[in-house]
């Protein structure tokens, strides 16, 4: 007897493998600097940003539920794995390469990074306003938190600077903000 599955699982199983390798990078990471905690210097913002793209990978593995009666066609999935391989990107940029140095300084490796890290920022925000208009059906105007969301990923990233209260702001905005739309949004996220 043969089982077939549908097109809902065999498409979201490629989503759940890259969500799964963001996640795996993103705990591996964070092991390795518990692991490493005597040489390593931690700077918060740079954690919270961690913390966020932990949530924003569950979130989307959460939210892809939504599409078991999705009709789905390649140039859709096609767009529909972009999200989860720029989240794949962004897990891998948060992390240095090698814990094998004397000290890591993760201040200092976010500010080498963080032009990088919020260029991804934008566009995993680009990319899930555009999902949330053409396949979520929300017009622009129901979106308005991820356009503000949006606007303080751009000024970080133009504004191109190290000034550490900026960073330390935006920090405090996004996991504040994040917290905010989790309690109100609790009954949304229902499966």
């Amino acid at each position: 007897m043969t089982t077939v599955i549908s097109p809902f699982e065999y498409v979201t199983v490629l989503i759940a493998i890259i969500l799964g390798m963001g996640i795996t990078k993103i705990v591996s990471g964070l092991a390795s600097l518990v692991q490493n905690s005597e040489k390593v210097n931690v700077y918060w913002p740079h954690l919270i940003l961690i913390v966020l793209v932990f949530i924003l990978h569950i979130q989307e593995w959460w939210t892809t539920y939504d599409l078991i009666n999705f009709k789905w066609r390649l140039p859709v999935f096609l767009f529909k794995i972009l999200y989860p391989v720029n989240l794949y990107v962004l897990a891998r940029l948060l992390f240095p390469t090698s814990f094998r140095t004397k000290f890591i300084n993760l201040k200092e490796f976010y500010f080498n990074n963080f032009r990088r890290i919020y260029l991804l920022l934008i566009i995993s925000a680009v990319l899930s306003l555009i999902d949330n208009t053409l396949i979520a059906g929300l017009a622009f105007r129901d979106q308005t938190f991820q356009f503000l969301v949006l606007s303080l990923f751009c000024f970080v990233a133009i504004r191109n600077s190290k000034n550490e209260i900026i960073h330390k702001v935006a920090a405090l905005i996004l996991i504040t903000a994040s917290t905010i739309v989790l309690i109100i949004t609790w009954n949304v996220f229902i499966i």
